[in-house]
């Protein structure tokens, strides 16, 4: 792989992080239902899918796979998917789960989501749940995402909310605006290598329509009242009252 910079160092923090995600790769891949995001909320709560089973029988792809759960949901589900990942840590973790749950012909590939070694339109759906969707730049997967997408094929995402973006600053959410929305895009902190892409709404929906998409939904996810999660920068009080994580959902329309 030949990477711009931010994706070799995110490679290399993702390698350093892998472990820590161990547990929670083998829970996504052994439970029935689909959860999502830090809150692990059901998908009798988040429809994610729109019905997941609808997507017997098509060709899907996951950008930024991680240990490859979403992967996993999707095969039980009838679809043929191709899970792609830059850590080879987590693609590790994803073979031995995919060895363990005799799940085989998922597909695991190392590459970058901005640089997909797949012919075009190969794809009916790309989904990406805190993958490429904010590891990876937008101005780079989104088109990427559009060339692997078959016309009438599905792109839905799962990233951090706007405003938590917005609030947000080294010790996690604030009570105020930590940062401004005007030239919001790429997001680096004082404790890890990594590099995150954020982008404001009017931005993402320019940038999905300039690449041949129409937005179908926007969910803003609340937090339930009782809810836990192990991510550190997120509060439960404040996810009850503003969205922490938002999920886009597109279609390609040319």
């Amino acid at each position: 792989m030949n990477l711009p910079e931010h994706a070799t160092r995110n490679r290399a923090q993702w390698n350093t992080w892998a472990a820590d995600f161990v547990d929670a790769g083998r829970r996504n891949w052994a439970t029935a239902e689909p959860s999502w995001g830090i809150w692990n909320l059901p998908g009798s709560r988040v429809d994610f899918f729109q019905g997941i089973e609808r997507f017997a029988g098509t060709d899907a792809i996951e950008l930024g796979c991680g240990t490859g759960y979403v992967s996993s949901w999707l095969t039980r589900a009838g679809a043929r998917v191709t899970g792609i990942d830059i850590s080879d840590e987590q693609l590790r973790t994803a073979g031995e789960l995919r060895a363990q749950h005799d799940l085989t012909d998922i597909s695991f590939l190392q590459a970058s989501a901005e640089a997909v070694p797949l012919p075009d339109a190969s794809f009916d759906l790309a989904v990406s749940e805190y993958g490429a969707s904010i590891w990876c730049d937008p101005y780079a997967w989104i088109p990427e995402a559009a060339r692997l997408l078959r016309v009438g094929g599905e792109l839905i995402f799962l990233v951090n909310g706007l405003l938590a973006m917005l609030c947000m600053d080294e010790a996690g959410i604030q009570p105020a605006l930590q940062r401004p929305l005007f030239g919001l895009h790429r997001v680096e902190w004082d404790d890890d290598d990594s590099v995150e892409f954020h982008l404001p709404h009017g931005e993402w929906i320019r940038l999905l329509r300039a690449n041949g998409f129409e937005v179908e939904r926007l969910l803003e996810l609340q937090a339930p009242a009782d809810a836990k999660t192990t991510s550190t920068w997120a509060d439960s009080a404040w996810a009850t009252k503003w969205p922490t994580e938002e999920v886009w959902h597109a279609r390609k329309v040319r």
